[in-house]
């Protein structure tokens, strides 16, 4: 499965990679706004793991034009805060699957990737 890790710590971004790596999964990982939307259109990824503090850039943008360019693909948000915690990202992005803390294990996520990517259908 094609996975983009739209992450801005690079600590984490590397734990989630190597897990995902380590189950078979092609992955590719960006840290701003501009890499991540290229990545949509080259990459094509099924699941796009995306940090909503992106610092570079906005993950509300990526995204949008994920939604536009790319329908099919699921969008899990990564957040380090409770400012989702109540469902919000659900009605203000179209494309978002499931919002999770950046404190999720990598087998948990690994999980996500795997149901919410063979729902996609790219």
């Amino acid at each position: 499965m094609r996975v983009l890790i739209a992450e801005s710590d690079d600590d984490l971004g590397d734990v989630w990679e190597r897990h995902l790596v380590r189950h078979g999964h092609q992955i590719r990982r960006v840290s701003s706004e501009t890499e991540a939307i290229g990545m949509v259109q080259s990459f094509r990824p099924q699941v796009i793991i995306l940090d909503f503090a992106l610092k570079g850039g906005n993950a509300l943008a990526v995204s949008d034009f994920t939604a536009f360019r790319l329908p099919e693909a699921q969008v899990i948000f990564v957040t380090r805060d409770s400012f989702f915690s109540d469902g919000e990202v659900f009605s203000l992005v179209a494309n978002a699957c499931v919002s999770v803390s950046e404190k999720v294990p990598p087998g948990d996520l690994l999980a996500l990737v795997d149901y919410y990517g063979a729902r996609g259908g790219v």
